[in-house]
């Protein structure tokens, strides 16, 4: 039997893993990555990290500025693959790429579909307190994330659980799913299930001015938010007329109320208690703008910070 011939599609690292997974049951005849892009404080041109594991596979790649040109579709139909697999990829596909497979395309997103249609799946399940997540293989169309499931799995979320941790497990998750159904969609043994008209919610791309902390929410709600804005755009507040990130924090009374949202209550190992609507947080690890990150009490003590001052989210990013 003939070796499955597949495309790939993907750019973030949360993709490499299904990349591995792919080369080692098919041969990938093309890997296509956004343009690589200046990165660090060298602002110099740094590959995409699905560009550096194709390099490091020996794979050919493609990084279009367009995907909506007739040369773009020819070149890949010009590959005669079976299948095409994206994930993360970072661009809506038109229909002449969605076709140029012989099997159509398949997406890994790292949701539960229908939830979380959309670009930041990861950031908004953490960020909404969701319990569970997970992967979906899915048939692609010209929808947002509206095609029909072919497999699925699942995990918890941590309590404590950032999105970067989130994102680096459903990498995992990713990539074991494609091992195990991609042979099983191509011999035609799963059955697309189309997604409900219920229960349906949108990802929208975070922005910075998300990174503003509400302390007139619940404290829970707080440290969602807190640990699904992680590692980026990051939770921040100010404080003593300086903004301060928000890396770690804690609940330490998820009810009743504390004091008024936003004053520092205590100062202890377990960092800065603040009051919110109801509850209260330890903010366990922050940093000052200039700064390295640091405890709680250590930027108490560098600030000089007594208990009653407030934070506020006036004045943070825009």
């Amino acid at each position: 039997m003939a070796r499955l011939r597949a495309l790939f599609f993907g750019t973030p690292e949360i993709a490499v893993p299904s990349l591995e997974a792919l080369a080692s049951i098919a041969d990938v005849v093309r890997v296509v990555s956004q343009p690589d892009r200046p990165a660090g404080r060298g602002n110099k041109i740094a590959p995409t990290p699905v560009h550096e594991a194709a390099d490091r596979l020996g794979l050919s790649v493609m990084q279009p500025t367009k995907v909506r040109t007739p040369e773009f579709a020819s070149e890949l139909r010009a590959l005669s693959a079976d299948v095409a697999v994206v994930i993360a990829y970072g661009r809506i596909l038109p229909k002449a790429v969605l076709e140029a497979p012989r099997l159509g395309c398949l997406n890994l997103h790292a949701s539960l579909l229908p939830r979380w249609r959309g670009a930041a799946p990861i950031q908004w399940a953490v960020m909404s307190g969701d319990g569970e997540t997970g992967v979906c293989l899915m048939q692609m169309d010209e929808g947002l994330d509206t095609g029909a499931v072919l497999a699925r799995s699942s995990r918890r979320i941590g309590e404590n659980e950032t999105s970067g941790e989130l994102f680096r497990a459903l990498g995992l998750d990713a990539a074991e799913l494609l091992r195990a159904q991609l042979p099983r969609f191509v011999s035609g043994e799963l059955v697309a299930t189309p997604q409900p008209d219920v229960g349906v919610t949108l990802a929208r791309m975070l922005a910075k001015s998300d990174a503003r902390i509400d302390f007139g929410l619940r404290a829970r709600a707080i440290h969602d938010r807190v640990r699904g804005l992680s590692p980026w755009p990051g939770a921040e507040a100010r404080i003593d007329g300086q903004r301060v990130l928000i890396h770690v924090s804690r609940v330490a009374h998820d009810e009743g109320t504390r004091g008024e949202p936003g004053t520092l209550l205590a100062i202890d190992e377990r960092g800065l208690e603040v009051a919110c609507g109801e509850g209260s947080i330890h903010l366990a690890e922050l940093q000052l703008e200039g700064k390295k990150r640091a405890s709680g009490r250590e930027v108490a003590n560098g600030l000089r910070l007594a208990t009653g001052v407030r934070f506020s989210n006036e004045g943070a990013s825009s």
